[in-house]
């Protein structure tokens, strides 16, 4: 009986995963003995009930909205995924070969890219080097030879995102337009789909074909540009769009057209700069087999190989590493029409006959974020915050380096004496891309991602830090990315090997900015300073016989940094004879002092790590709650609208029992 419960149980799970996953397994392991006794099938039975009631508790799981439902009582209907229900990755997860087509692709680029967003540490740590590629999608070509192919959207799918139901809170852009705004609508063609009646004070079309556009009534005016012609890290290359200007548009609309982006997330870093503080970007798009018998030879790899719920958080991605925190109130939306498949439900048989059945419509789907006010001054309060606002579109660095430097950077901020100084650092923030551009090349292990933020800080901190080519160069020459020079960076990097990385970084931070002056007594300075370490460490040996090497070599050098390397402060001269009077009490003295100060910033960062570790914890328990929440209101709810008859009505409370019967199994719920 035993065995033939077993067997029960496999058949089982194969014929729910054959019909989930659209294919059957041939294993003959998994016939089921023919047998007709009735103890068989009561045993099977307490076997196969409690996996079909976990099954269809994990499917509908699977589908439930992650958003709270006092958030959903201020959105449009459908609301998915709460602001709060995001999370990412602390790097751009995908290679350039997600965001290609299959005539760009080459068989060794058809990898699953699944894989990276798995892993994107293993791939995303250093830059692409793309090949020309002969292959390369011309997209004005190819949609100007299709301009005669339009979208011509589904009727009850426009339902849902103009206003043709005559249900103004049903439709989703009027949600959120009013009359009297400015819209840029990127991907404009024939028809926008917004809502009737709505009076928009300018409405600017940015397409790959003009025709289309000055066939569009909603559209004030337009003009050509390539999507997918971009400058990396800074938004579109087009002298038109970057005329309309920063802070421009209430709203971007770019409806069914993330599917054809080479580099999305410069279009949504333009989308940023041409939206006002508050200003929202709504991004519409439709099943992944909505169109593939009109535009399959135009959609990415990554539209051809992810869900659509996959694709709800791929566009989520492109608002984050975008501009990251630079956008707020991220949400995703489930606005297919009635009788559309359902985003979460399995890709099964069934799913997909009932997909090319042509009169059930596509899903439809929106995600959007509003654009994030930056300060306009420091607030001396809250200095991370005005730092962190500068960060959104600095380019460069990545999500993980950001979140890094930034309270580093607060830190040394606050250390600068005057006004000036601190004037000084803020404005030279264009150079932190320079530094972390050097920085890329760096053995994330032996030169940590934490090492390379304080490096970073360190450097602005400094009011003799300007970014100049002349100090990026020496950077790159301390860190070993250049050969080191003859009479500088090889003799000092000979004479400390000994020193711990971390110290190495705290004593190039100190030495770069000295670099680049005008001033002659700048240049001895640095002269005197690398001929002196090898005298001052010997004077420190002899003092203190028992130091280790690496102390020697971190309290000599800084000592005599802080000492000489600054003009006018001590001469080599004066520096020996201040030295030569120190015993070996002092010396030890200033070695705690100098460790103690490292103590302290390491519980201060272990502090910053807490309380971001518990910043993740408490956005891990809001989406647990919310999700219990919205299972209690889906269990006791007493009234639903229905869209079908524009009204609230009394909802029958679901049955308990197997299969909603109210039958009751011995074994229980």
């Amino acid at each position: 009986m035993a065995i033939i419960s077993k067997y029960a149980v496999a058949l089982l799970a194969c014929s729910v995963f054959a019909s989930t996953q659209g294919f059957a397994p041939a294993s003959p392991q998994l016939a089921v003995p023919h047998k007709s006794s009735s103890a068989a099938t009561s045993t099977q039975l307490y076997i196969i009930g409690p996996m079909i009631r976990k099954m269809r508790e994990g499917k509908e799981a699977s589908k439930m909205p992650m958003a709270n439902p006092d958030e959903a009582k201020v959105e449009a209907p459908g609301l998915r995924v709460g602001a709060n229900a995001w999370k990412w990755p602390p790097v751009w997860p995908y290679d350039s070969n997600f965001f290609k087509r299959k005539s760009e692709m080459n068989a060794k680029d058809k990898a699953n890219p699944m894989m990276n967003m798995m892993n994107p540490m293993d791939v995303m740590e250093k830059k692409d080097i793309a090949d020309v590629d002969e292959n390369k999608f011309d997209s004005l070509k190819w949609w100007d030879e299709n301009k005669d192919v339009t979208t011509d959207l589904d009727e009850r799918v426009a339902a849902k995102i103009s206003s043709k139901t005559r249900i103004p809170f049903y439709s989703h852009y009027s949600f959120y337009l009013r009359d009297g705004m400015s819209v840029l609508e990127l991907g404009a063609a024939e028809n926008s789909y917004l809502p009737e009646g709505l009076k928009l004070n300018r409405h600017v079309g940015v397409g790959a074909v003009k025709s289309q556009m000055e066939s569009n009534p909603s559209i004030t005016e337009s003009f050509v540009v390539d999507l997918n012609d971009v400058v990396e890290d800074e938004g579109i290359k087009s002298v038109e769009l970057a005329e309309l200007g920063r802070d421009t548009f209430d709203a971007v609309i770019m409806a069914n057209t993330i599917d054809f982006l080479n580099n999305p997330r410069e279009v949504f870093k333009s989308s940023w700069k041409a939206l006002k503080p508050g200003g929202i970007m709504i991004v519409p798009f439709l099943a992944k087999n909505a169109y593939v018998d009109k535009f399959d030879e135009a959609f990415t790899k990554q539209w051809r190989d992810m869900t659509d719920d996959q694709h709800m958080w791929v566009a989520g991605s492109f608002f984050q590493f975008s501009a990251g925190e630079g956008w707020e109130g991220l949400k995703g939306f489930d606005i297919s029409p009635e009788g559309a498949k359902k985003i979460g439900e399995e890709e099964g048989v069934l799913s997909k006959l009932k997909q090319e059945d042509k009169d059930v419509p596509p899903g439809a789907y929106v995600v959007q974020a509003r654009k994030n006010f930056e300060a306009e001054e420091v607030d001396e309060n809250d200095v991370e915050g005005y730092i962190k606002s500068k960060m959104w579109m600095l380019p460069t660095l990545e999500d993980r380096d950001k979140k890094l430097v930034t309270p580093r950077l607060a830190r040394a901020y606050e250390a600068l004496d005057t006004e000036e100084e601190k004037e000084r650092m803020l404005g030279h923030f264009d150079s932190l891309p320079k530094i972390y551009a050097s920085l890329i090349k760096m053995d994330q292990f032996a030169f940590t991602f934490s090492m390379q933020a304080q490096l970073a800080a360190d450097l602005m901190g400094d009011p003799d830090f300007t970014g100049s080519d002349i100090q990026i160069n020496n950077m790159k020459m301390g860190l070993g990315l250049r050969k080191p020079s003859a009479d500088f960076w090889a003799p000092v990097g000979k004479l400390t090997a000994a020193m711990k990385p971390e110290d190495k970084v705290n004593l190039l931070a100190y030495i770069v900015p000295r670099f680049g002056s005008d001033d002659p007594s700048q240049q001895e300075a640095l002269s005197a300073f690398v001929s002196g370490l090898e005298p001052t460490f010997a004077v420190i040996r002899s003092k203190c016989p028992n130091m280790k090497e690496s102390d020697v070599q971190l309290v000599g050098s800084e000592l005599l940094a802080s000492e000489v390397l600054v003009p006018g402060r001590s001469s080599r001269e004066e520096f020996a004879l201040w030295l030569g009077a120190l015993t070996d009490v002092d010396l030890e003295f200033i070695l705690a002092k100098r460790n103690s100060f490292k103590e302290d910033a390491t519980k201060e960062m272990e502090a910053f790590q807490k309380e971001r570790a518990d910043e993740e914890q408490a956005i891990t328990d809001r989406r647990t709650k919310i999700q219990e929440q919205v299972t209690y209101a889906r269990e006791n709810r007493a009234t639903i609208f229905n869209p079908r008859t524009g009204k609230i009505e009394q909802v029958e409370p679901p049955k308990k029992g197997i299969f909603g019967t109210g039958i009751e199994l011995p074994f229980g719920n």
